[in-house]
């Protein structure tokens, strides 16, 4: 039986009530996703005895590394989401189908690609690491299973990205929440039945989105939308692949340099011992929550100036590059503002060592005073996606985020080796990609110049 799904009308109307509907639970989604590898990190913290701390920092030795690798394809699953979102915005249908149809398979065979190959190079990987002799067989061990998932990870998030581009952010939402709920379940199943370690968790996490995936395609092949589904049906078209990939891969390319830099930050810190390595997993994994309301409402942008630039509504594309920004600046700062706090005692949940929670809260901190910086070139960029471009913000956040941090990483870290230096260099590097994003959108001005080179057709 086939059931039609209800999708926001983005190109008219009222926009600052659509963007909340669609961006929080985009959000919700987002936070949810990311307590997959905070249960993982909770659950072998508390249950795993004298390993625990071990535990906790070979799973946060594993978060860069995951995000290079997994990132760097999820970002290409934004081009899917532009190209639908403008096929939508013109009433494309056939365009819609096909672009439905490539993202689908396109994830499958990425997945596939990288699993193999995170399975013939996983102990070099984490060799070239300076990963502490106790913790780098777990870490080992962790990849190893998470990257037999990989292929229904990157499923779930190109199917996500259809289902963004057609405004609907809740589906994907109720699919999580249903995986979630069984991958805490697993964890503890995994863990204290079975007394598995970090495998465990591992397993769960693959579990959970292998069932998240197939909720989303069972809807897709069930609907009577336009993003209708058929198995039939699934195979590549050349140039809606090359319009994905044109949108898409700047933006994987910036995801995966920008995880490279991390990793190397990841490094620095791994220098420093568990202790460290275990306060900064845990406090990471508290941070992203706040960044994933940031990047909702970068993605509502895309999503939003997507469709109405498709439809020929420059206005409305800035009236809805204003709303994001404004919206995205309140939730943003609700939400930092709750976890800070919370923090000592949300830190304890993870980790109950009180210098874990103590270099983990001075992360938040150090963190979270520099996400409005975070937060502005995100939406900028958003922005610009939404018209296309997707090559510019991606070159520059490179240079911003990767090239400082890399920088400071091997030429001020080693001059003084504490865990306060390395986080000086987050605000750092977030300031100068802001501006220099900020700078790109006045010289750029994406809705004057397609304006006025309407005019000059006309």
């Amino acid at each position: 039986m086939k059931s039609a799904i209800h999708n926001a009308n983005m190109m008219n109307g009222s926009l600052w009530n659509k963007i909340l509907l669609f961006a929080l639970p985009l959000a919700a989604t987002g936070i949810l996703q990311q307590l997959f590898n905070a249960a993982d990190i909770a659950v072998v913290g508390r249950f795993t005895g004298d390993q625990g701390e071990a535990a906790v920092a070979a799973v946060g030795a594993n978060s860069p590394i995951i995000g290079l690798i997994v990132n760097a394809f999820i970002g290409i699953s934004l081009g899917s989401n532009v190209v639908i979102a403008n096929a939508v915005g013109c009433g494309n249908t056939k365009t819609v189908k096909k672009a439905v149809h490539t993202s689908v398979l396109l994830a499958l065979i990425i997945g596939v690609l990288i699993s193999v190959l995170g399975q013939i190079f996983a102990k070099r990987i984490f060799l070239s690491q300076n990963v502490p002799a106790d913790v780098i067989d777990m870490a080992i061990l962790y990849f190893r299973v998470y990257m037999i998932g990989v292929p229904v990870i990157l499923l779930y998030n190109f199917e996500s990205s259809i289902f963004r581009a057609i405004g609907n952010t809740k589906i994907p939402l109720i699919a999580l929440s249903i995986s979630g709920v069984l991958n805490v379940l697993l964890n503890l199943f995994f863990v204290c039945v079975l007394h598995m370690t970090v495998n465990g968790v591992a397993l769960a996490t693959v579990i959970s989105n292998l069932i998240s995936s197939v909720i989303l395609l069972t809807v897709l092949i069930k609907s009577d939308d336009m993003i209708q589904l058929k198995i039939s049906d699934l195979k590549i078209d050349g140039p809606v692949l090359k319009n994905i990939l044109r949108i898409g891969i700047p933006a994987g390319i910036q995801s995966a340099v920008f995880s490279f830099a991390n990793i190397i930050v990841q490094s620095a810190i791994n220098s420093l011992g568990k202790i460290v390595m275990a306060a900064s997993s845990v406090a990471f994994n508290i941070e992203v929550f706040a960044y994933d309301v940031l990047n909702s409402f970068s993605q509502a942008c895309t999503t939003f100036v997507g469709q109405n630039y498709g439809a020929g509504k420059i206005d409305r594309c800035k009236k809805a590059f204003g709303l994001c920004y404004l919206e995205g600046c309140i939730f943003t700062a609700a939400a930092i503002g709750i976890i800070l706090l919370l923090g000592h005692d949300i830190l304890a949940i993870f980790n109950k060592n009180p210098e874990v929670i103590e270099i983990g809260y001075y992360r938040l901190v150090m963190i979270f005073a520099s996400y409005f910086f975070s937060f502005s070139y995100e939406v900028m960029s958003g922005y610009m996606r939404g018209f296309g471009m997707s090559l510019l913000p991606a070159v520059l956040t490179i240079i911003g985020i990767c090239g400082v941090r890399i920088v400071w990483i091997y030429q001020v870290f080693p001059k003084y080796k504490t865990f306060q230096n390395i986080m000086t260099a987050y605000p750092i590097s977030l300031s100068t990609t802001a501006i220099l994003i900020f700078i790109a959108l006045i010289c750029s001005h994406p809705a004057k110049r397609i304006l006025n080179k309407r005019k000059e057709g006309s």
